[in-house]
């Protein structure tokens, strides 16, 4: 599910990118010769938006591709930790690995990558975070629903009130 929303995101956004940089990239090609008559205008206005169509469908399946590559390490990395029973950190590892993986396929330098892996160790942080948090709450409404059950039939609507017991 993760990779294939990756790759619609990274289709979406370099399609965009992408044809928007191929209409600038034909302005400036063509900036000294304007059209002159409205026949030219036409053609000149056809000519950009296939341009343009083009540009942002190869720029599209490149990002899509690599976001997709990108994000296929992500769930590969945390699948290949739960496997090794290092699943407690699974996120944190997915996030440094991916981080290392991202730079590696755009290609940053080693500053940038440096940063870009204590990205990822902070974002799969804050997600094992967010997961030991759904895992408490979930705790805390078992023993809740279990202590609900449990109480007698003339005490059950004053479970949660010491008050009225």
């Amino acid at each position: 599910m993760l990779p294939g929303a990756a790759i619609i995101v990274g289709a979406t956004i370099g399609l965009f990118r992408g044809s928007r940089s191929a209409s600038l990239r034909f302005l400036a090609e063509n900036v000294h010769r304007p059209p002159t008559t409205v026949r030219g205008w036409y053609l000149y206005n056809k000519t950009k938006n296939y341009r343009m169509l083009l540009g942002g469908l190869k720029e599209g399946v490149a990002d899509a591709s690599k976001l997709g590559v990108t994000a296929t390490g992500w769930v590969g990395i945390e699948e290949g930790c739960e496997r090794l029973g290092v699943g407690d950190v699974k996120e944190v590892a997915a996030g440094l690995g991916t981080g290392g993986l991202f730079a590696a396929v755009y290609g940053l330098p080693w500053k940038a990558s440096g940063r870009t892996m204590v990205l990822g160790v902070l974002i799969g942080s804050v997600l094992r975070g967010l997961r030991w948090s759904r895992e408490h709450l979930s705790e805390q409404a078992r023993a809740r629903l279990n202590q609900i059950e449990d109480a007698p039939a003339e005490g059950q609507a004053h479970v949660g009130d010491p008050n009225k017991a």
